[in-house]
């Protein structure tokens, strides 16, 4: 049991604003070439996307590299959400019992 209260939040990359970041939950079920395509710019689960633009291209920042996406791999990729600033924040919990 925990006694402060956490939530975990989840969505589509196509959702994400500038600003924003997540981590790769997972990937949705896509044609190979997009599946391939997402592989080879490092979009695996567990990768940390930064979405730094979202019109007229929709861009990201994956480690030091940005790349841009197409529709489909946009829309292949769903994200645990972060929080904007460039540091990460940990919420504390405490178990019980």
């Amino acid at each position: 049991m925990f006694t402060q209260g956490f939530s975990i939040s989840g969505s589509s990359l196509k959702l994400l604003k500038p600003g924003e970041r997540g981590v790769v939950a997972k990937l949705r079920q896509t044609d190979d070439i997009t599946a391939q395509a997402l592989k080879s710019v490092g979009i695996v689960p567990g990768t940390t996307i930064h979405v730094e633009q979202t019109f007229p291209r929709f861009l990201v920042r994956i480690g030091s590299e940005k790349r841009a996406l197409s529709e489909a791999m946009i829309h292949a990729v769903y994200v645990r959400l972060g929080d904007r600033s460039s540091s990460a924040k940990c919420n504390s919990f405490s178990r019980v019992g």
